[in-house]
């Protein structure tokens, strides 16, 4: 079973602002709940070919693993990978301009579980879905706040 979670939410800043907050891996520790530090393992700035490696804690365990970025679109458009194991994840964010103004900031998250993961998929895609709307809300408040 795949797993396929897409969030999203209308935030009160234009598009390049939001864009260049969300793609900064410095700043996610700040709006992402689960993740305590981001690591460069190549040279900033992000771009195509980058790689980051994250620590997260996700369903009381802490996990450690390193994304790619595969697509960038500064301003519009950021996909990253991670193959490493049992659930191999890709993360989406797009930012578009709103109707009546503003952002709209989606956060996608795909991926194929292997083995036991597979079992246990439907319920880490509902803890993925509750966790990333806490986490577009987190990013909703600062940049709004700011």
């Amino acid at each position: 079973m795949a797993v396929d979670v897409l969030t999203e939410t209308v935030i009160a800043r234009q598009p390049a602002e939001v864009a260049a907050y969300a793609a900064d891996p410095g700043n996610a520790p700040r709006w992402y709940a689960n993740i305590a530090s981001v690591e460069w393992e190549t040279a900033p700035p992000l771009r195509v070919g980058s790689k980051l490696t994250f620590q997260a804690q996700f369903l009381g365990r802490t996990l450690r693993y390193t994304y790619e970025i595969v697509e960038y679109e500064p301003g519009a458009r950021l996909v990253m990978r991670t193959a490493q194991g049992p659930f191999p994840m890709e993360t989406t964010y797009t930012w578009q301009p709103a109707e009546g103004g503003g952002t709209r900031m989606t956060l996608r998250n795909r991926g194929e579980p292997s083995g036991f993961s597979r079992v246990t998929a439907p319920v880490m895609a509902t803890a993925m879905r509750r966790a990333n709307r806490a986490d577009l809300a987190r990013i909703k408040a600062l940049l709004e706040t700011t």
